[in-house]
Order: C-alpha cells, then structure tokens, then sequence
C-alpha cells in the first residue's frame, strides 16, 4: 500500500511503488515512475518523465522533471532518471534530457542539496554531493563520489573525475581529473583529496602512488603531454594510474598549467 494524501494531485497514469509516502500539496504527473519506499515531502513537482528509484526522499519545493532550459528544445520526449536512495532537498531543480542524449541521469545514494540546479542531458554518478547552490549547465557529467562545495558553477560539458573535491564558489570552465583537490580563481590544484579518500578506505600507499602522479604533472612544472609520458615510463602500471591517463587523453580541456606556486602547493598538499 501507498499513504497517499487526497491533498496532493496525483495523476491516475502516475505507477507509484509500495510503501511510497505523498505528502499533501505535491503535484505528480502522467508518466512519472516511483519506486518502493519514497517520501515525497508537500509541495514538491514531479513531472512527465521522470523516474524515481526506491527508497529515495524529495523535500519541499523541488520540481523533478520539467522541460530543458535550451531553445534547441522542441519538445521531443525526454527523461529524468533518478538511482536510488538518493535525496533531493528543498528547492532542488533537475530538467529532463533533449533529442541530444534523451535522459538526464542521477544516480544512487546521491545527496543534491537545496537550490541545487542540474540541467538537461547531465550525467551524474553514484555518491555524489552537490552542496546548496550548486549550478550544473547542460551536458556535465560528474563521476562517482566526487563532492561540490556549495554555490560551485559548472560550464556546460564539462566533466569532473571520480573522488575529487570542489572547493565553495568554485567556477569551472574545464575538466577536473579525478582524486583531487581544486579551488581558487581560476579554480587551481591545491593537493590531491587526501581526507576523502581516506574517508573512503583508500590505503595509504594508494594515496600516496596518486599523490606522486599529480606531482609529476602539476607541481614539477611539466607540461602536460611531458607528465603524461613521464608518468607512463616511470610509475608501475595501477587502475589509478590507468584511470588518470585516460582522463587526461580523452579531455579537451583541462584545469592545467595553475599558476600555483609549487612550494605553496607542497604545503597545501601536505597539510590535507
């Protein structure tokens, strides 16, 4: 069975899972799929398209769904699809795909904190923070576990690695590799994200073969087509130094060359 408040619009289309709570005042629309177990607080929107997974909570305020923000749009049919366990806080706003892609994707056990915003045709990894304010412009994809500081903006098509960190107010313009730490304007390496991986059960040693494969490339001032060939003769092949390469290779562009200076950098990575 579903609680289900006579308060809220639900359409008779809408297949809402079992154990499901509708909070009065929130709008559910025609071809809108909710898995097991959801809470979906009053007031909140979820449109046409969208699919929900089990055991996931919507606050207050958020609208799942709506039409893309690009006048490309002409209204073809499009997704929002949305992993489970993932929590969708107040004020939240998460647009469908276009003809591009079809579908924005979120993953599971994602937290989107309040007035965040993802745009049409982002992909969104599983773990993932986005923190209050966060703005994604279409086509971003962020990898798995990777945390965005609150009112971080994100150009459109840009992708940012697994693990890695945003710093607050954060603007990015380019890909940010995975395992790292970045902040300042223009958004600059500052170390690699030693806490979290420790928080995540990254050995000692694994942080440590990451650490020096980012100094090769960002604090021995290499460029980096130098650094990539120095860290593909001189480090022992790993998934890590596999994941970082073909990050580096298949982007465009990049948040390199900083004009950080090394020995602030040392300290900085030394202090995580």
């Amino acid at each position: 069975m579903t609680d289900q408040s006579s308060l809220s619009f639900i359409h008779p289309d809408a297949k809402i899972g079992i154990g499901s709570i509708v909070l009065p005042f929130s709008y559910i629309d025609k071809d809108v799929v909710i898995g097991d177990y959801c809470k979906i607080g009053p007031n909140a929107t979820i449109l046409s398209g969208t699919r929900l997974g089990s055991f996931c909570e919507v606050f207050p305020g958020a609208v799942l769904g709506a039409v893309p923000q690009d006048l490309k749009f002409k209204g073809e049919y499009s997704t929002l699809v949305i992993g489970d366990k993932t929590v969708i806080r107040e004020g939240a706003t998460l647009n469908r795909g276009t003809m591009e892609t079809g579908t924005t994707i979120v993953g599971s056990h994602c937290l989107i904190m309040a007035y965040v915003h993802v745009a049409h045709d982002c992909i969104i990894g599983d773990h993932v923070i986005l923190s209050n304010g966060v703005q994604l412009a279409g086509h971003v994809q962020i990898n798995d576990h990777a945390v965005l500081g609150g009112n971080v903006l994100v150009q459109q098509f840009c992708k940012i690695g697994r693990f890695s960190f945003v710093a607050g107010a954060g603007l990015v313009r380019n890909n940010v590799p995975p395992f790292v730490r970045v902040a300042r304007e223009p958004l600059s390496y500052i170390g690699i994200n030693h806490i979290g991986l420790e928080r995540k059960g990254f050995q000692l040693s694994q942080i440590e073969e990451i650490k020096g494969i980012y100094n090769v490339i960002f604090v021995q001032n290499n460029s980096i087509s130098i650094g990539l060939s120095l860290i593909k003769n001189s480090f022992q092949s790993s998934v890590f130094k596999d994941e970082i390469i073909s990050f580096f290779s298949q982007s465009k562009s990049m948040i390199s060359r900083f004009k950080s200076d090394p020995v602030t950098l040392n300290h900085e990575a030394s202090s995580q």
